[in-house]
């Protein structure tokens, strides 16, 4: 059913009130639009006849929002992002399509990236553009097609494509330990731990893995990202509780030390996940399906 013209403002209209709502004044916006006060003013003017509301208090030439013109200029925000995303995705790449991923820092760059010339090589009709985020977003306000998300796979409104579960190694610089023995995971809490904002209970959850409760107040500095905590490892701040993959190469080279023979399975995992609503489009389509010859399978053995 099409859209009664009185909800469809005009564009200019609409980014008339969104600038006078974030810039906070008339001439702000008026500069930001490349317009006349008056011009600014005009276009509020139109927009309130259509709407059949007042949304600006005019106090000696001064226009300020009212409080629900406040609230419907941060929703239009979101649309003409929305519009906006949607225009330079079909410009970047009108005949192939193109795929706007939000990624892990660190599984994006270790994980993702190296796979990435091979759908290159198969896919060269397709453009993907990556950004990062840590955490769960909204999919209709971001503007992104598809997220690698680690945790489980209950993103509400979408879809998901197991990629990877995760091993989890407590690892350290070699110096900590000097004077040290460590033999038993209980000698870990001992030692300073690191800990990392998007996975809070990691270490609690790894030690109740071997039987061990973890004493509150544990000691320890919280980190961000996995490479801020990689790197206060490898200068001997503590120990970090890191995803094997992630550590390898420094294992390998000795910059690291494993404090436990055998890595444990974290209760979650990495994802692939996409909108219901976007489960169709060719270009995610071609992505899911070629990572789907990358992932890890569902149930692998030994766990």
């Amino acid at each position: 059913m099409a859209t009664p013209r009185r909800f469809l403002p005009s564009i200019a209209a609409l980014r008339a009130l969104e600038a006078l709502d974030r810039l906070g004044s008339a001439s702000a916006a008026a500069d930001e639009l490349a317009l006349t006060q008056g011009a600014v003013s005009r276009q509020l003017q139109a927009l309130e006849r259509q709407l059949g509301v007042d949304l600006v208090r005019r106090d000696q030439k001064r226009l300020t929002l009212s409080s629900e013109a406040q609230t419907y200029a941060a929703d239009i925000r979101q649309a003409l992002n929305q519009i906006a995303q949607s225009t330079l995705r079909v410009q970047a790449a009108p005949l192939a399509g193109s795929l706007n991923l939000a990624i892990l820092p660190a599984f994006g760059m270790r994980w993702l990236m190296p796979r990435l010339p091979e759908f290159a090589r198969l896919h060269p009709d397709v453009t993907i553009n990556m950004s990062t985020r840590l955490e769960p977003f909204n999919f209709l306000s971001e503007g992104f097609d598809a997220a690698i998300h680690f945790g489980t796979a209950d993103w509400p409104g979408t879809a998901a494509l197991l990629l990877k579960h995760e091993q989890m190694l407590p690892v350290c610089a070699p110096d900590l330990l000097t004077g040290r023995e460590i033999t038993t995971a209980a000698d870990i809490a001992a030692l300073p731990l690191l800990h990392i904002q998007t996975r809070p209970r990691a270490w609690e959850q790894w030690f109740a893995s071997h039987d061990i409760k973890m004493a509150d107040g544990s000691s320890g500095t919280m980190y961000d990202q996995f490479a801020t905590i990689t790197q206060a490892a490898l200068h001997g701040l503590g120990v970090a509780l890191m995803p094997d993959y992630l550590v390898e190469q420094d294992l390998a080279t000795g910059r690291l030390v494993a404090l436990h023979p055998t890595a444990t399975e974290s209760p979650g995992a990495y994802y692939l996940v996409w909108p219901e609503a976007r489960s169709k489009d060719p270009a995610l389509i071609k992505f899911r399906s070629w990572l789907a010859g990358q992932a890890q399978p569902e149930d692998p053995l030994p766990r």
